[in-house]
């Protein structure tokens, strides 16, 4: 394998028809273009598997990582899975399919500069983004609440068996960055999660109320600890470059027909490695 490239996309929300049109537009460069799919491929358990199965069809590689939406149980999916049943089940599906996830061994990049070792992630959101000026989860919450801004996660996403969805986070951290280090030491990363890793990139919300639904103090330093020459993220629906200590952070949702339409540029997969000159 030489001279390919590592993609990403995340966000697809498929349900929406010019978005499956963009999904079904998406295609490699090269016969060994790999492609990160970090999660909101779309809500029922069946547009989450044909969606993965034919980028996996078109692609060297294919690596995915759970958005919040896949996680949904909705009223009216075959699927009524919930919680961490759901999120297993969604695993053996990637598994059938050949597409890597997190509970894989985590693939290596033969980059042009060197193996890269990408480690695709779930650890949900623990509501330590707090709304400005709040001391606690049930303050921040109760803001939220009061202006109206609130994720749906809080009626659809089920932390089954888990008490509470930061609870789940929790124990999805903890298990996570136990296989963290166990990479080898010598070898960078490319962390592939769909909760951004640091809580910078959430300031500029327009609700800053919606910031605790997006991820965890937890894992503030992993991008320096797991010696991360890229993060790639989504969910915020604000595709951009940023960095943080020096490290590059990807954003590179597609987002909702209303979001991407008045940007007025035709959307493609964000080119992850190899980096762009500076």
């Amino acid at each position: 394998m030489s001279g390919g490239r590592l993609l990403a996309v995340s966000d697809l929300h498929v349900r929406y028809a010019e978005n499956r049109a963009v999904a079904d537009g998406l295609r490699p460069g090269s016969d060994d273009d790999w492609l990160i799919v970090a999660g909101d491929v779309a809500e029922y358990f069946a547009d989450v598997r044909a969606t993965l199965a034919l980028l996996r069809d078109r692609f060297y590689t294919v690596i995915w990582a759970p958005g919040n939406h896949e996680l949904w149980t909705l009223r009216d999916d075959p699927v009524q899975l919930r919680g961490e049943a759901r999120y297993r089940e969604l695993v053996a599906t990637c598994r059938e399919l050949g597409v890597l996830t997190p509970e894989d061994a985590y693939p290596v990049w033969p980059g042009q500069d060197g193996p890269v070792t990408v480690a695709p992630l779930f650890t949900l959101y623990d509501y330590s983004f707090r709304a400005p000026g709040t001391a606690n989860k049930e303050e921040s919450l109760r803001r939220a609440y009061d202006a109206g801004v609130v994720c749906t996660d809080e009626m659809l996403l089920h932390p089954d068996p888990y008490p509470g969805r930061d609870a789940w986070c929790a124990a999805r951290v903890a298990y996570t960055e136990r296989r963290l280090a166990a990479i080898d030491p010598g070898r960078p990363t490319v962390l592939v999660n769909h909760f951004p890793l640091v809580r910078e990139p959430t300031r500029i919300l327009r609700h800053p109320e919606f910031a605790q639904w997006c991820g965890t103090t937890r894992t503030a330093d992993w991008h320096l600890r797991f010696r991360a020459a890229a993060v790639v993220y989504g969910h915020l629906h604000i595709p951009r470059t940023t960095r943080y200590n020096g490290v590059r952070f990807e954003e590179v949702s597609l987002g909702y027909p209303r979001e991407w339409r008045p940007r007025g540029v035709a959307f493609r997969p964000r080119v992850v490695l190899p980096a762009a000159p500076a």
